[in-house]
C-alpha cells in the first residue's frame, strides 16, 4: 500500500458558534444575570454612590477583563470544557477544570428556582396577587417557607405545588435548550433572548424615570462621596462585583470560547462583552433606584428606607412598587420577564459546563448526556429547592458556591498556569494571533499579580467571616452541611474525577485541538 493510499487519522469536529456575533451574544447572556439587575444597584449606593463608578471601572480593566481574556484564551487555545482544556494545557491540571464544574453543579441546583420564581411573578404581576403585604405572600403564602435550619427548625423537602411545578417547567425548557446543541439550542436563545431583554428594561428604564420621585431616587444612587474612595472595603467591593459579574473564574467562558471558530477575535470579543455587561448592569441601577425612588416617595420615607438587594428588592420591595405605580401589570411583567431572560441565559450557560465536561470525558451523545447529567441535576434541584426549605438550602449552598467556591477556584487557576505551569506565553500567543488588540506584559502582570492579590483578600475575608460568625443565624449544622459540605464533596469529586480514564471516544482522543473546521492543522 502507498503511504498516499494509508487512511487519515480518525478526526471528529468539535460543536462551534456559527460566528463571532453568536459568541457575543452568548457570552453576553451569561454575563447578564440576576445580579446584574439585583446587586450592582445596591453594592453601588453603599460603597460610595457615582464615586463608585471609579473604582468599578478600574476593576473592570485591571482584572475584569484580564481573567475574561483569561478564561477565552484557555477555551480558545485547548478546545475543551474545562477538564479538558486544562489537561491539554498540563496533564495535571484535570483536577482543576473538575472543581470548576462542581462549582457549577452547585449553582445549576437553585439558580433554576430563581428563575422560576420570576416567571411566576411576571404572572402574578396582572393581578397583583401579592395583595397589601408583598413580604408575607413571598416567604409565607407563595414558598411556604418554614424558616428551616434556624432555632433548631430541621430542614424539610416537602412538595410546594406552585413552586415546584413552575420549576419544573424552567427544567424542562432549559434542557430542551440544551439538548438542542451550540446552534440550534444555546446560540438561538441567546440570539433572541438577549436583544429582548435589552429591549424590556430600556423600557422598564424609561418609564421608571417618569414616575414621582425618581429624581429622589437616582440622587441618592448617584451623588458621590468621594471619601469612599479611601476606604480598602469600597476597593474590594468593586473587584467582587467585577468578579462575580462577568461569569468568570468558573469554567463557563472556557466552555464557550471553545465553541470558537479558529480564525476569531478573542480579544476585541472580550472588550465588547465586557463594556455591554458593565453598560447593561448601570442601566439595570437606573430603573431599579428610579423605581426606589418612587416608592420611597409614596410612603414618605427616605431612599435607604426601602433599598434592598437580592431576594428582598426582586420580591419584596418591587411587588410593592408594581402595586404603586400607575400601569403596574406592565411594569411587573417587564421587571419579572426581564429577570426571567437574563436568569435563561444564564442558567444555560451554566448548565452548559457541566454537560460539555461529562460529554468530552465520556464520549457520549449530547442528548444522552443532557438527558442523564441534566435530568439527573433537575431531579436533585426540584427535590432540593422545591421543598418547604428550599430557602434555606438555596441561600447558604449560593453564599458557599458563590463566595468561596468561585473566587478559590479562581484563584487557583491563575496561580498555577502563571506560577506552576507557566503558560501565559501560550495564552497570550492564542490571543494575539487574531486578536484586534495584543495582550503582552501588562495583562501578565495583572493576571499574575494583582488578580491573585484580589482574589486571595476576597478569600480570606469571607472565609474568615463565615468560620468567626456563621452565616445568616442557620443552625450549625446546616451551614456545616449544605455550604462546607457541599465544597468538600465538590473538592474530593474533582480530585477523584481527574483519575478516571478518558474514554476511547472521547474529546481527548478524537477532536485534534489543532485543526480547524476544514480539518486543516492550525500550527
Amino acid at each position: 500500500m502507498s503511504e498516499s493510499a494509508v487512511p487519515a487519522p480518525k478526526f471528529r469536529l468539535r460543536e462551534s458558534f456559527t460566528g463571532r456575533n453568536a459568541f457575543i451574544l452568548v457570552a453576553i447572556g451569561s454575563a447578564v444575570g440576576l445580579g446584574n439587575i439585583w446587586r450592582f444597584p445596591y453594592i453601588t449606593y453603599e460603597n460610595g454612590g457615582g464615586a463608585f463608578l471609579i473604582p468599578y471601572l478600574v476593576a473592570l480593566l485591571t482584572a475584569g477583563i484580564p481573567i475574561l481574556l483569561f478564561d477565552y484564551a484557555i477555551g480558545y487555545k485547548f478546545r475543551g470544557s474545562p477538564p479538558l482544556a486544562f489537561k491539554r494545557l498540563h496533564p495535571s491540571a484535570e483536577s482543576i477544570g473538575w472543581l470548576q464544574v462542581g462549582i457549577c453543579f452547585l449553582i445549576a441546583i437553585y439558580y433554576s428556582a430563581i428563575i422560576a420564581w420570576a416567571g411566576m411573578y411576571a404572572w402574578f404581576s396582572l393581578t397583583q396577587a401579592w395583595g397589601d403585604d408583598a413580604e408575607g405572600f413571598f416567604f409565607e403564602e407563595f414558598l411556604q417557607y418554614d424558616g428551616g435550619g434556624t432555632g433548631g427548625t430541621g430542614i424539610s423537602i416537602d412538595f410546594v405545588a406552585q413552586v415546584g411545578w413552575p420549576l419544573i417547567a424552567v427544567w424542562v425548557l432549559l434542557l430542551v435548550a440544551l439538548g438542542a446543541g451550540v446552534r440550534k439550542g444555546i446560540s438561538a436563545v441567546s440570539v433572541v433572548g438577549i436583544p429582548l431583554l435589552f429591549i424590556m428594561f430600556i423600557i422598564l428604564v424609561g418609564y421608571s424615570l417618569t414616575l414621582d420621585g425618581a429624581a429622589a431616587g437616582l440622587n441618592a444612587l448617584f451623588t458621590p462621596d468621594w471619601g469612599a474612595l479611601t476606604s480598602g472595603t469600597v476597593w474590594i467591593q468593586a473587584y467582587g462585583q467585577i468578579f462575580f459579574t462577568l461569569s468568570v473564574g468558573f469554567g463557563i467562558m472556557i466552555t464557550y470560547a471553545s465553541y470558537l471558530k479558529r480564525r476569531s477575535n478573542t480579544t476585541g470579543s472580550g472588550l465588547v462583552v465586557g463594556f455591554t455587561n458593565s453598560s447593561f448592569e448601570l442601566l439595570a441601577a437606573i430603573g431599579v433606584f428610579a423605581a426606589l425612588g418612587f416608592l420611597a416617595t409614596a410612603a414618605g420615607t427616605a431612599v435607604d428606607e426601602v433599598a434592598s438587594s437580592g431576594l428582598g428588592l426582586a420580591f419584596v420591595a418591587f411587588p410593592t412598587i408594581v402595586s404603586e405605580a400607575p400601569a403596574s401589570a406592565l411594569v411587573g411583567v417587564l421587571f419579572f420577564g426581564g429577570l426571567f431572560l437574563a436568569g435563561m441565559t444564564s442558567q444555560i450557560s451554566i448548565m452548559e459546563v457541566v454537560i460539555s465536561s461529562v460529554k468530552d470525558k465520556t464520549g457520549w451523545s449530547r442528548v444522552k448526556t443532557v438527558a442523564i447529567v441534566g435530568g439527573l441535576t433537575a431531579v436533585l434541584s426540584i427535590v432540593l429547592i422545591g421543598g418547604v426549605s428550599g430557602v434555606t438550602i438555596l441561600d447558604v449552598v449560593d453564599a458557599f458556591s458563590n463566595n468561596v467556591g468561585i473566587v478559590g477556584g479562581a484563584f487557583i487557576a491563575v496561580v498555577m498556569v502563571t506560577w506552576v505551569y507557566r503558560r501565559l506565553d501560550v495564552l497570550a500567543a492564542a490571543l494575539n494571533r487574531f486578536g484586534s488588540f495584543k495582550v503582552g506584559p501588562i495583562w501578565k502582570a495583572m493576571l499574575g499579580v494583582v488578580l491573585p492579590v484580589v482574589l486571595a483578600v476576597l478569600l480570606v475575608m469571607d472565609i474568615s467571616d463565615k468560620i468567626t460568625e456563621g452565616y445568616g443565624g442557620f443552625d450549625t449544622w446546616v451551614v456545616v452541611t449544605f455550604g462546607w459540605g457541599s465544597l468538600a464533596a465538590i473538592i474530593v469529586a474533582s480530585i477523584v474525577l481527574s483519575f478516571v480514564p478518558w474514554h476511547g471516544t472521547s474529546a481527548l482522543h478524537e477532536e485534534d485541538p489543532d485543526r480547524d473546521e476544514a480539518g486543516k492543522e492550525t500550527v
